[in-house]
Order: structure tokens, then C-alpha cells, then sequence
């Protein structure tokens, strides 16, 4: 992905990604567009700067705002004129957030995504992703003896868990 392919990158296009990397998802502040997943792609070049975006999901209301953060970023660091492209497919999943954005998830007090999407040779599988996943670890004490309180928490794309052994409430980002 992006960051092992930095050093083959021009100078233009390494800044480009380096000020996405700073670039905040307004729903979940702790983590970056790039730790989220959701930059696909980068091209600087005479005309400008092209990127490429795979939103969380295709109603996603941050996906406006996303958008125009990213110009503003890049136009701020003189690599503008800023084209942004939205990329429906492939879907995005939570596969895609980094282990250091699990990490920021887990610090910032939302339990990360359990497991990964089944994939194999042909491509991902239809095996069901679990609804109530069990064990749910708390971003806090780590505890496991966790229970759902919630299908939704401040968004759609999390749940609402209360670990019983800390007692404390806290969200569980569900894994797509």
C-alpha cells in the first residue's frame, strides 16, 4: 500500500501523501483518511493533483465533507488545483484501516474491528460477518466480559458495548 511504496514516490507526490496523513475523519477524529483506508490513490503532476477516495459507504454523510478537507489540505500546501475521484469498488472494508489506526481506534476508546472479510485465492467469500460478534475486548481494562447495549452507537458504523468488569461504556467500530 501506500506507505511501503513512499520511497519510489517524487517528492511532490510523497508531500501529497504526507499531508492526507494529517487530514482527520470527522466522524472519528483519533484516525487519519489514510490510517481509515479510505485514500486509494495519489497522482501530482503539472495540472495539479488527483486523488482517489473509497468512502466508508456509499451513504456515507462524511463523504462531502472528506472531500473538500482533502482540497483544502492540498491547495494549503501548493499542490492544487485538487481533483478528488470517489471509487465505489472495490467496497471498502475495515480490512483497510491500519494497524496503527487500530491502535489510535483502541487509545481513542472505541473498541477496533474483530477478524478480517474471508478471503481467498477467488476473491472474498459470502460467509456471513457476525452481527453480535462475541468477546469484544474494552479499549480501557481489556477485559472481554463486554455486552452489547446497542446495534448503534454515535454513528451506524459502530455499536454500543458496556465492559463488566471496568463497568464503563464505550463504541465497537462493526467490521464490514
Amino acid at each position: 500500500m501506500v506507505d511501503t511504496a513512499l520511497p519510489a514516490l517524487d517528492a511532490r507526490t510523497r508531500q501529497a501523501w504526507a499531508v492526507l496523513h494529517t487530514v482527520l475523519d470527522p466522524e472519528v477524529p483519533a484516525l487519519s483518511l489514510c490510517d481509515l483506508g479510505i485514500v486509494r490513490d495519489v497522482q501530482v503532476g503539472s495540472a495539479g493533483t488527483a486523488v482517489v477516495l473509497t468512502p466508508t459507504y456509499s451513504g456515507c454523510p462524511a463523504t462531502e465533507v472528506i472531500a473538500d478537507q482533502v482540497t483544502q489540505a492540498l491547495n494549503a500546501e501548493g499542490l492544487g488545483p485538487v481533483t478528488v475521484t470517489h471509487r465505489l469498488s472495490p467496497a471498502w472494508t475495515t480490512d483497510w484501516i491500519t494497524p496503527a489506526g487500530r491502535e489510535k481506534l483502541r487509545a481513542y476508546g472505541i473498541a477496533p474491528p474483530q477478524g478480517n472479510a474471508p478471503v481467498d485465492s477467488a476473491g472474498p467469500q459470502s460467509a456471513a460477518i457476525r452481527i453480535r460478534p462475541r468477546n469484544i475486548n474494552c479499549p480501557r481494562c481489556g477485559s472481554s466480559d463486554t455486552e452489547r447495549l446497542s446495534a448503534f452507537g454515535s454513528t451506524a458504523c459502530k455499536a454500543l458495548h458496556r465492559c463488566l468488569a471496568c463497568r464503563e461504556p464505550f463504541e465497537y467500530f462493526k467490521p464490514l
